[in-house]
């Protein structure tokens, strides 16, 4: 049963830190005034799969404390991942082509 626990845990704990990923690409979205709509449905997906996975993992036996939304929030700024935007290269022109 530890076992189980153990690897309940694992995926939770895997799936925050991805969450605390798309966060920040969300973030960075709003800022460029992007379309946010899938990486908002796909953290909301993220979040139910965290909640079923508490749930089994009450229902395995276990009884640590998990840390609430509110309590993750409270983390300094420094320490959130920042989703980083690679910049694009411009092209170039058919006259640079040429010569």
């Amino acid at each position: 049963m530890d076992n189980r626990i153990n690897e309940i845990r694992r995926k939770i704990s895997a799936l925050r830190a991805e969450m605390t990923l798309v966060e920040a690409a969300i973030r960075d979205q709003v800022n460029r005034d992007m379309d946010c709509s899938a990486t908002s449905m796909r953290l909301m997906a993220m979040r139910a799969e965290v909640a079923e996975l508490i749930r089994q993992w009450q229902a395995s036996g276990g009884g640590d404390h998990l840390p609430t939304v509110r309590e993750r929030l409270s983390r300094s700024l420094s320490d959130r991942p920042v989703a980083k935007v690679k910049a694009l290269k411009p092209k170039p022109s058919s006259a640079n082509a040429r010569a």
